[in-house]
């Protein structure tokens, strides 16, 4: 096994292969801080809470325009409910009102009706000068 090792060492790596050099004098450096990189992190933080902050009112904005559904559902249920109520009163009252009631009133049947027609603009309205 050790003569195994002594060829694996006289193998000299290819000059297509890379090689990191750590040293303090490369011009990368993973020990030492980039010069923008407390900017740009800055920045990233910015731009995670806003996104998170930005993520927080549209779920409340959701869970909220929920509720208001469920109100407006609700209180449309109930709002059928009266016009109902009062349709079925508006009939009841309506089935008792007779020709005889319209007489105790002091009400005549109409006999004769003249209509007038005016051939042309009957809706055109002339308005007057300085008129409102």
């Amino acid at each position: 096994m050790g003569q195994r090792l002594q060829k694996i060492s006289r193998y000299r790596p290819s000059i297509f292969q890379g090689r990191l050099d750590f040293s303090p004098h490369a011009a990368v450096s993973l020990t030492a801080e980039h010069p923008s990189e407390q900017v740009v992190f800055r920045a990233l933080m910015a731009a995670l809470v806003g996104l998170v902050l930005t993520y927080v009112y549209c779920v409340g904005s959701t869970v909220l325009n929920v509720i208001a559904r469920k109100e407006a559902l609700s209180q449309t249920a109930m709002l059928r409910s009266s016009v109902s109520t009062l349709e079925a009163g508006y009939y009841t009252a309506s089935a008792a009102v007779t020709p005889t009631e319209g007489e105790r009133l002091g009400l005549s049947a109409v006999s004769e009706t003249a209509f007038v027609y005016r051939p042309g603009t009957a809706a055109a309205a002339t308005i007057g000068r300085n008129e409102l």
